[in-house]
């Protein structure tokens, strides 16, 4: 009996907190910000080459010291 009624009730749709839109949006923003957070890091290794000489050999500097 307690199955029949539980099988019979009807499903109450649970309330988002905010539209559907605003989902995606703040998803959108925030690979947004860790986008532009990973670009700003962008080339840090060859800004700071000159520091590190003695590794030049075992990186291959022979390589890249064209640009």
């Amino acid at each position: 009996m307690l199955l029949l009624a539980v099988s019979a009730a009807e499903e109450h749709a649970a309330p988002l907190s905010m539209p559907n839109w605003a989902f995606a949006l703040t998803a959108f923003i925030i690979f947004l910000i860790v986008g532009l957070a990973a670009w700003s890091f962008r080339d840090v290794a060859n800004r700071h080459a000159h520091r590190v000489p003695a590794s030049d050999a075992h990186h291959g500097a022979e390589e890249h010291s064209e640009h």
